[in-house]
């Protein structure tokens, strides 16, 4: 396909002026006003304005056509950048569209978002389940083969309001969303949508693609709109990548913590009881109090009180800590007596508050407040899975009270002790800096001042982080510590945040050494990010199978034959005494069946005792690897369990350690 460079139209006066963008490794590049992303590759070098297939501004991924402004941090994404299956699942999106409404005239199309696993496409006007993917995606493929240009078309915001004319949908974008008096469209084989791009050059680039599931949605996310079919698919480069894909999202759906939370009796969401308001069975507290201890533990060691916030505030509060005028739409609101509350989405109100009702000296920083907080937030219920997000959820949340000098030494505390956790746990994190939303509060000067101190922190540090524009916190900056899944999927996780802002929306202060009033620096802080969302990442994590000390059934005792059930129960109570959880299998089932029901309920360990081992005295031990190892004297394993334990060892190993 030939390559035709596109040059936004200077006036003499443009051509003149020039703007200077800063490049990924920080040196700078002076262009002409009025350049492209496209532009700026060509500027760098010819081949690299050849390979350019869109870009980065400011954090943003962009087609290669958008304008740069002056000091705009550009990235030139090529087939080899991380950004470019994005950019191809966008066009899969149009594909997946093409091949519908070659097969279905009568749909309507509304949006088709590239996503971190694939693409959706959602649409209206046409009745689709699972039993109509496999058709669109023969059309799809043909599609794919016959390697239309995708070409790009700016028009007149009125000539797409005619193109749209019979398309609610299309018109509300062009009338809420797009800016300026033109619009893009991206046209293949005379097939067209309205879209921003960015796009590869031809459909053939999408090498292969695949439908994956039909669900409901609603316009926009929001419940009270209309209800559209979601169409989810996924694509890549390469036939083998996406072979690659399949056998990993059977193997994760294999781990989904929603049929393991089913099977081993954890969890559960019933319909009855509200969406996104989980119930914990005994057997799932019992992993979430085993958390809870150690990163209670954890808090202690570091110098953290225990505080405790009530559900609920007057919105007051929340008007003061600046969480109404930017969560109003996600908070619980209630009338109570003509005043107006709000059940709390974040603590940290409370916890400012609680500093406010005494005085403090420079002497008594930091103050050190934890509490595994119970919060509140109305996700809209189309974006409701598992505990993955949930309406009701526990931050194990912290907050420190602290002078400037101390922040980094605070910071660096916190990331220990995220770095325990994970490392006792055996997960892997990927860091990123989270830099200022759009929507927030606090001056350039304060938002400036506490992105550059994190991002001290983490360069300091030697840590391998990325950046986030515009994602953090409405208050401040953050870093975000993210895990990653068996699809590649990033969740949130641990995350510790700077605030200059709320200190002062709540005229918290403290005496100095000067004797006079000086305003502290709040630290948000979280070691796991939610109860929920980290017990799903442990879930899958461990595939169910915990390590002793968070296995909600530690050991079960297997007797023999009723003959040594009363051992059995002895053996029981030599265990407990040490406090394990132990149970005795003492249905009349076989040896065998009683192991094969064992392992099936992803036991850590299961003791079998027959006639040899009571009259000795001692266990035969299996492992959740099926290792066996008997004649065993009870006290050792009893000892050695109790070290498994408190050093809190991600696998069994009695067996094989022995």
């Amino acid at each position: 396909m030939a390559v035709v460079r596109l040059r936004h139209c200077m006036s003499e006066t443009d051509a003149e002026a020039e703007v200077t963008v800063v490049l990924p490794d920080g040196s700078e590049l002076t262009v002409p006003a009025g350049s492209t992303v496209e532009d700026v590759a060509f500027e760098i070098g010819p081949g690299l304005g050849r390979d350019t297939v869109a870009g980065k501004i400011d954090g943003e991924l962009v087609e290669k056509y958008a304008a740069v402004h002056d000091g705009a941090r550009i990235e030139i994404v090529t087939d080899q950048s991380d950004e470019y299956l994005t950019v191809l699942r966008h066009s899969a999106a149009h594909v997946f569209a093409q091949a519908l409404q070659r097969l279905h005239p009568e749909a309507t199309l509304t949006i088709g978002p590239a996503t971190d696993e694939g693409f959706y496409y959602d649409v209206t006007d046409v009745d689709l389940d699972e039993d109509d993917l496999a058709a669109i995606e023969e059309e799809m493929d043909e599609i794919i083969a016959a390697d239309y240009d995708i070409e790009r078309e700016v028009r007149s915001r009125e000539a797409a309001r005619e193109t749209y004319a019979d398309n609610e949908y299309k018109r509300q974008i062009l009338d809420e969303e797009a800016d300026g008096e033109e619009v893009t469209f991206y046209v293949q084989d005379g097939w067209e949508d309205l879209c921003q791009g960015p796009h590869v050059e031809s459909t053939g680039e999408v090498g292969a693609a695949t439908l994956l599931e039909v669900s409901a949605a609603y316009w926009r996310g929001d419940e009270e709109n209309d209800s559209l079919t979601r169409v989810y698919g996924t694509a890549f480069a390469s036939e083998s990548d996406l072979e690659e894909y399949l056998e990993l999202r059977e193997q994760a759906q294999e781990r989904d913590h929603r049929k393991i939370g089913q099977e081993m009796n954890l969890f559960s969401i019933p319909t009855v009881t509200g969406p996104g308001l989980p119930l914990y069975h005994p057997p799932g507290k019992t992993v979430l109090r085993e958390l809870s201890d150690f990163a209670n533990e954890l808090n202690r060691d570091h110098g953290y009180e225990e505080v405790e916030t009530p559900h609920v505030f007057r919105t007051e509060l929340w008007k003061q800590s600046g969480h109404y005028e930017n969560y109003k739409d996600d908070m619980f609101l209630l009338d109570v007596n003509d005043e107006e509350y709000g059940l709390k989405p974040m603590n940290c109100p409370g916890h400012a508050t609680i500093f406010d009702q005494q005085s403090w000296s420079y002497r008594d920083l930091p103050q050190r407040y934890f509490e595994n907080g119970k919060v509140y937030r109305k996700e809209q219920r189309g974006e409701l899975s598992g505990l993955s997000r949930v309406w009701s959820f526990t931050i194990d949340d912290g907050h420190l009270f602290v002078r400037p000098d101390q922040i980094r030494q605070e910071i660096e505390s916190v990331i220990e002790m995220i770095f325990e956790v994970v490392e006792t746990l055996d997960l892997e994190v990927e860091v990123a800096l989270a830099t200022r939303p759009d929507k927030s509060v606090g001056g350039d000067e304060i938002w400036e001042s506490a992105e550059e101190q994190l991002r001290d922190v983490l360069e300091s540090g030697g840590y391998d982080y990325d950046v986030e524009p515009g994602d953090g916190a409405f208050y401040g900056p953050k870093i975000d510590f993210g895990f990653e899944d068996a699809l590649g999927r990033v969740w949130d996780g641990p995350t510790v945040q700077l605030d200059f802002n709320m200190p002062e929306r709540f005229d918290l202060t403290y005496t100095g050494e000067d004797n006079e009033d000086h305003q502290p620096v709040m630290i948000h802080r979280a070691l796991y990010g939610s109860y929920e969302r980290f017990f799903m990442v442990l879930i899958e994590h461990f595939d169910g199978n915990f390590p002793l000390w968070l296995a909600p059934e530690q050991v079960r005792i297997l007797p023999v034959s009723d003959e040594t059930l009363g051992y059995a129960h002895r053996v029981k109570n030599a265990l407990e005494d040490e406090g394990f959880r132990v149970e005795v299998e003492d249905r009349d089932w076989t040896v065998g069946r009683k192991i094969r029901a064992g392992h099936d309920d992803r036991l850590p360990y299961m003791v079998i005792v027959g006639e040899d081992e009571q009259e000795a005295g001692t266990v035969s031990v299996r492992d959740r690897f099926e290792n066996q190892r008997g004649d065993v004297d009870l006290g050792d394993f009893v000892d050695h369990l109790v070290e498994e334990r408190a050093e809190k060892r991600t696998e069994p190993d009695f067996v094989d350690g022995e």
